[in-house]
């Protein structure tokens, strides 16, 4: 596993990728929060929190993400170095989860430039120091539990195909559906009372739970859930490739 995690992360950083992805989602976050007017800027916003960049991030995420993983397996099955990699002593859930890992790293290193963002509302704050740490602690946490999900949905999209495009429409429906379809669907009420079972399905009623600062296990159960769902049915579908080969 090892090897191939140093192998992604080298693989990002020897060409622009690496830095295109970080410098990409600074670039978004930071016009969204202190350049353009709107409900997500902060200094328009008159109050010393970083909601709306927890609000804003799951957005940028779900076409960033998606972006970094789409060539993580398509490029390997187009290259035809796939069949090499299944064949070789390291194991398909090291295979997995070097990649995994790879990818989620890259995801980290991109939001911890964000910290500044934080230094910022604290010191601008009336008096210095006005910023609910605990949200926003909770919050961070949450989006890195956001980043792993949808770094988990989009390594399996990757195995889906072949075809980096075609992955990276199906990473960006998916991370969509599991993020704000259930919380869509509870807001049409149209099953009356389990209106919150409903909601309780989706990414988004955890992620939000998180970011008022309190961690729940239940939320954790759920992130954790979902990112080992996705990655052992990456897992599966990998399996599969080998056995029809």
């Amino acid at each position: 596993m090892t090897a191939i995690f140093k192998k992604e992360i080298q693989s990002f950083f020897s060409s622009a990728t690496g830095y295109l992805v970080i410098g990409v989602f600074l670039l978004i976050s930071g016009l969204f929060l202190f350049v353009f007017n709107g409900n997500y800027n902060i200094l328009d916003y008159g109050f010393a929190d970083l909601s709306s960049f927890f609000n804003l991030a799951p957005w940028i995420f779900i076409f960033l993400i998606p972006a970094i993983t789409m060539k993580s397996f398509a490029e390997e099955k187009k290259m035809g170095t796939m069949e090499l990699l299944l064949t070789r002593p390291i194991g398909k859930w090291n295979l997995v989860l070097g990649k995994f890992f790879g990818t989620f790293t890259l995801c980290i290193l991109a939001l911890i430039p964000t910290l500044i963002y934080a230094y910022s509302i604290y010191q601008l704050g009336d008096p210095i120091g006005n910023l609910d740490i605990g949200a926003t602690l909770g919050s961070y946490l949450g989006l890195i539990l956001l980043a792993a999900s949808y770094t988990a949905i989009g390594l399996f999209a990757s195995a889906l195909t072949n075809n980096q495009i075609t992955a990276f429409i199906i990473a960006v429906f998916l991370c969509f559906f599991c993020f704000f379809f259930f919380e869509g669907l509870a807001n049409y009420q149209l099953l009356e009372n389990s209106a919150y079972g409903i909601e309780y399905l989706g990414i988004s009623y955890h992620y939000k739970s998180m970011s008022r600062g309190v961690i729940d296990t239940r939320d954790l159960v759920y992130f954790f859930s979902l990112i080992v769902l996705f990655i052992s049915l990456t897992y599966i579908k990998i399996s599969s490739k080998l056995k029809t080969d």
